[in-house]
């Protein structure tokens, strides 16, 4: 494929990306004014939603170089409304309300920012052929999230899938709680376990049908190890009292990003 068509082809793509999400982020912000879900539900939906449907997207790109950064353009669209928003050059009520915690819209400077960041740079750096993007997304993406604590806290969830449904199960069904973090479950840890290594192997998948990945089995393994780490760090006490997507002290020295970058290469061939 020549640079021009290749270039048509990203240009076109990353127009129907950008459209499709910022589309599903419309649909969850009228849903979130109309109150059809609460307004928690609604924030972990856009948060599963957006970044998984965002990856289906990925095939539709050249393999040319400047492809990555053609689809980064989707998210990094939405860095530059949460920057607007969050700082109160522009308003939007409907967005502040479907991805903030309590309607404040500086909130938009924080989890839903990280979301975006980390999306925007999993597309530009590591890309469909590596399995570190999908390992990046489907485990990262879904950030930080406090589960329903015995003292009633609401959780705070921040990005994308994997403790999103960690938070869904956790507040539905984590009546059991971690001994050594009683603001964690049992159930919410598992749950965010399986859902990044199902979400990750699905996605192995889906990418080999295309040729972008190899599947086997040790990738597979790569992925568990990966989603178990990652479950683990988040169901330590200092991840409900600091934001481990700026900095992670003792007893972990490395932030979650940091960690699956540091364990994926050494994980996943």
């Amino acid at each position: 494929m020549s640079l021009e068509s290749a270039v048509v082809r990203d240009t076109a793509a990353a127009a129907l990306t950008a459209g499709v999400a910022l589309a599903l982020l419309r649909f969850w912000e009228e849903l979130a004014k109309r109150g059809v879900f609460e307004q928690v539900l609604n924030r972990k939906l856009v948060h599963i939603s957006v970044g998984m449907v965002f990856l289906l997207f990925w095939p539709l790109f050249s393999s040319g170089s400047y492809a990555p950064f053609f689809a980064a353009l989707a998210p990094g669209i939405n860095i530059i409304r949460m920057l607007l928003i969050g700082l109160g050059i522009m308003r939007d009520e409907s967005v502040v309300k479907s991805m903030s915690r309590h309607g404040n819209y500086r909130e938009l400077l924080k989890g839903p920012l990280y979301y975006a960041c980390t999306i925007t740079l999993a597309t530009a750096i590591f890309w469909r052929t590596s399995p570190l993007a999908i390992a990046a997304i489907c485990n990262l993406c879904a950030g930080d999230v406090d589960l329903m604590c015995a003292h009633g806290k609401r959780p705070f969830s921040r990005w994308c899938f994997e403790k999103c449904v960690a938070d869904i199960v956790g507040r539905q069904f984590g009546k059991e709680k971690l001994p050594y973090n009683p603001s964690k479950s049992y159930a919410g840890s598992l749950a965010m376990f399986l859902a990044g290594f199902i979400s990750s192997i699905g996605y192995m998948h889906y990418y080999h049908s295309f040729g972008f990945v190899e599947e086997s089995w040790f990738m597979a393994l790569g992925f568990s190890l990966v989603s178990l780490a990652t479950a683990f760090v988040e169901s330590l006490p200092i991840s409900s009292e600091l934001d481990d997507n700026l900095t992670c002290k003792a007893p972990f020295p490395w932030r979650r990003e940091e960690l699956v970058v540091v364990t994926c290469p050494l994980l996943i061939k």
